[in-house]
């Protein structure tokens, strides 16, 4: 048994993304899956399973999409990614850390498109991206930054998901209970 930390990406607490924490536990348990457990209302769940990552990804979304009805993408890694994704941050000592963002990706981006937006002007926001995130420093606003998770994903053309070092912290101590 591999155990995951499942990212849904966009679920919001209402509207057409809404994904009910208790609802999808029940779904993935009766799906068969292991020690099944989420955190907050915004699509974090860890789970222990059989499957790949792939397989995993795939099958969530469509539990989601017949029994929910909500078509929401499924970014899936191990603790192990996720610990290491944490401490390669690298914007290190000058940047307030609560203000640093995450977005993780379920494949690597090509170096290319990464090239293309490293080398992009963000005046006092910062990104730096690898082939396993995208590091977002946003001193100001979030909901007026440039950097936001769409653009992330039209940039890179990469389905992603973006949260912050608490919660993946969070997901990463509860998949070690």
């Amino acid at each position: 048994m591999q155990t995951y930390i499942l990212l849904l990406r966009g679920v919001m607490p209402t509207g057409k993304n809404k994904v009910p924490m208790a609802t999808l536990r029940q779904i993935l348990t009766d799906a068969g899956y292991e020690d099944v457990r989420t955190w907050i209302q915004s699509g974090n769940v860890v789970v222990s399973t059989k499957d790949d990552a792939k397989t995993l990804s795939q099958h969530v979304r469509k539990l989601i999409q017949k029994q929910i009805g909500a078509d929401i993408a499924v970014v899936v890694k191990t603790p192990k990614e996720i610990d290491f994704v944490l401490k390669q941050m690298p914007f290190k000592g000058d940047c307030d850390p609560a203000r640093v963002f995450y977005t993780l990706f379920n494949g690597a981006p090509q170096q290319s498109l990464i090239e293309q937006i490293r080398d992009l002007d963000y005046g006092d926001e910062k990104l730096y991206v690898t082939p396993q995130a995208a590091y977002l420093y946003i001193p100001g606003s979030a909901a007026r930054s440039k950097l936001s998770n769409n653009y992330i994903e039209k940039k890179l053309r990469i389905t992603a998901t973006t949260r912050n070092y608490n919660t993946l912290s969070k997901l990463l101590a509860m998949s070690a209970e």
